[in-house]
């Protein structure tokens, strides 16, 4: 009897139409069966939010030929949970992947980011999940540079798995002239997004906010953090939990008169 082949779940926040799932796809189906199941928008910034008021809609797509694949009014978290619950209710993925995101994840991103909390709520599920980001912001990003990388990295946690609970956020610094110089296991680096809200009138005179504001990382000597190996043109691979359990303070916070 030959051998059953791995069953990846392709995601992403980017949109089923975008250009960092369709390479995504291309590269899985190297790998095992491949089923995407994503937004039929883009979701970017949504965090592991999920659809509780609305319903949600889910149709078959051939977008990718013969890859099945379905287009999902909801979040990416509402993608994989879909996904396991009812398009792959007869069998368990063996691997999610979600990606590649157009845009850098690192850092305090991972909170806010609907590529890494579909990785995530696969992690939930048990079930070994990374996402992959390109920080590259411009209109027509260069992926070719991650191909043999994102294979690679795949392969190890289809033969070694993960420690149940976790997840890799997996990302690339945008092509450049000098080749990658390899990868990095890193921590998230202390920083966050210094917000400004702009202030404006529509053309009605109505007021309105715009979010801008500046990225502050406060670890600009520290060498083991996932923006310094991005700074360095290595590829940051960070180990994520959804244990936001602060142990350090259990302790502490006995002590207190509460």
């Amino acid at each position: 009897m030959a051998e059953q082949k791995p069953l990846i779940l392709v995601t992403n926040d980017d949109g089923i139409t975008a250009h960092g799932i369709r390479t995504l796809v291309e590269l899985m189906k190297q790998l095992g069966t491949v089923v995407v199941v994503a937004p039929n928008s883009p979701q970017s910034g949504m965090g592991h939010a999920i659809t509780i008021s609305n319903p949600i809609r889910l149709y078959p797509s051939d977008i990718y030929g013969d890859v099945p694949a379905y287009e999902c009014s909801g979040t990416p978290a509402d993608c994989v949970k879909l996904a396991k619950h009812h398009v792959l209710k007869d069998r368990a993925p063996d691997l999610v992947v979600s990606g590649i995101n157009h845009g850098s994840n690192s850092s305090i991103s991972i909170l806010y980011s609907g590529t890494m909390s579909a990785a995530i709520e696969a992690a939930i599920e048990g079930i070994p999940a990374i996402g992959f980001s390109l920080g590259d912001f411009t209109r027509q990003p260069d992926f070719s540079h991650t191909h043999e990388h994102i294979l690679s990295i795949s392969r190890n946690v289809l033969e070694r798995g993960l420690k149940r609970g976790t997840a890799l956020n997996v990302n690339f610094p945008a092509r450049t002239a000098e080749p990658l110089q390899g990868i990095r296991i890193c921590r998230q680096a202390n920083a966050k997004w210094q917000e400004v809200f702009d202030e404006r009138r529509d053309p009605n005179g109505r007021r309105y906010f715009w979010l801008a504001g500046d990225f502050v990382n406060f670890d600009t000597h520290a060498e083991d953090t996932d923006e310094y190996a991005l700074s360095q043109n290595y590829i940051s691979v960070v180990p994520c939990q959804y244990d936001l359990t602060a142990y350090g303070m259990m302790d502490e916070l006995t002590n207190w008169q509460l």
